[in-house]
């Protein structure tokens, strides 16, 4: 007996390489949304968005977790880029749903008719490789590098730029706007400050092509940091979507769909139980996501009728659903309105025409 408690207990203290994803919730986001400044329809449609819980694993849950259904099983270098670990993961998921928020809010607005100026602000930290430069000087995910010695950074590819012919062992002044993330996932930014970094050379196997316009050959320093532009919209009206615990993008098309129900005339999915998954970018593109299967799951649990999901993602949804849901695949927004007319519902018209 004392053999297998000790086996027992050695099990909850070793840890395994791999993650449990199972089905989390589909919750209705209309009473998540707010919307200030501009005419809204109180009577919403319910459309949900869908999630799933990840789930680190001790060696005994890995075990258990294998008798059961419904789970999939995915290593840390399946969420994470190659050099990078897995303690920001949940930073780099509260960014996505950030990135995603704004996504959303800017396509909805640009379905109804409405222009949406933007504004570079920087390069956003996306990623930090360890060890690296970034890592030991303190750079998070999140973090906005908005200068170089002084001079303005607005975009990733200025970052790039400005690091590109920088010998190895220099030391550089950064100008960084940091994050600060709260327990329930909110992101804010502090007024920026200096952080010195002292350059490297570039690891092999990084400082590939950057597709930035104006870089050529392979960059002489690195930090190691993963950067994507920074860009500020602004907005017709003041949007809030409490998304707190909730982290990566693919809620995206949910909130976005919701944000055109909730500020056009008629019903957008003619009064059907819809869920959806999917990221959506600013120009209206639904891409894919993963944790799919378990998602359906959680959504047949709900009592949904529809699930709208990436095209690529069909056969998988369907692989898991039961008789009653029926699967819609999609690749754009506009798509996905003309599904949506096709089981009764009404071409968005807003309420506040677009100016």
């Amino acid at each position: 007996m004392a053999g297998l408690l000790a086996v027992f207990f050695g099990l909850q203290v070793w840890t395994v390489p791999e993650y449990a994803m199972t089905p989390g919730d589909a919750t209705p986001v209309a009473p998540l949304v707010k919307v200030h400044g501009i005419a809204t329809d109180a009577h919403h449609d319910t459309i949900m968005l869908t999630d799933v819980l990840l789930q680190s694993l001790n060696a005994w849950q890995w075990l258990t977790m294998h008798l059961q259904s419904h789970v999939e099983f995915v290593s840390a270098d399946q969420l994470v880029e190659p050099g990078v670990p897995t303690d920001e993961l949940v930073a780099q998921g509260y960014l996505e749903m950030s990135d995603s928020k704004m996504a959303a809010e800017v396509a909805a607005f640009h379905a109804l008719g409405w222009t949406t100026p933007s504004t570079a602000t920087g390069a956003v930290v996306n990623s930090v490789i360890a060890p690296s430069p970034a890592r030991r000087a303190g750079l998070h995910v999140a973090d906005e590098i908005v200068a170089v010695d002084a001079k303005p950074v607005t975009s990733d590819c200025a970052l790039i730029v400005a690091l590109h012919d920088v010998a190895p062992g220099t030391r550089v002044s950064l100008g960084v706007a940091r994050a600060k993330i709260s327990r329930t996932g909110v992101i804010t930014w502090a007024v920026p400050t200096s952080l010195s970094v002292t350059t490297a050379a570039v690891p092999k196997g990084q400082g590939g092509p950057t597709g930035c316009v104006g870089v050529t050959g392979s960059s002489r320093s690195w930090i190691g940091v993963g950067v994507q532009a920074g860009v500020h919209y602004t907005l017709p009206a003041r949007v809030t979507i409490d998304t707190s615990n909730i982290g990566g993008p693919s809620a995206g098309l949910a909130m976005t769909l919701t944000l055109i129900d909730r500020l056009s005339q008629g019903s957008l999915t003619g009064h059907q139980v819809v869920a959806a998954t999917g990221t959506i970018d600013v120009f209206g593109d639904v891409g894919d996501v993963g944790g799919v299967a378990e998602k359906t799951v959680a959504v047949q649990r709900s009592g949904a009728k529809y699930f709208i999901v990436p095209q690529v993602e069909v056969a998988t949804a369907q692989s898991a659903a039961q008789p009653g849901l029926k699967i819609i695949g999609v690749t754009s927004l506009s798509q996905v309105l003309s599904d949506l007319r096709a089981i009764g519902g009404d071409a968005p018209t807003p309420l506040t025409p677009p100016h």
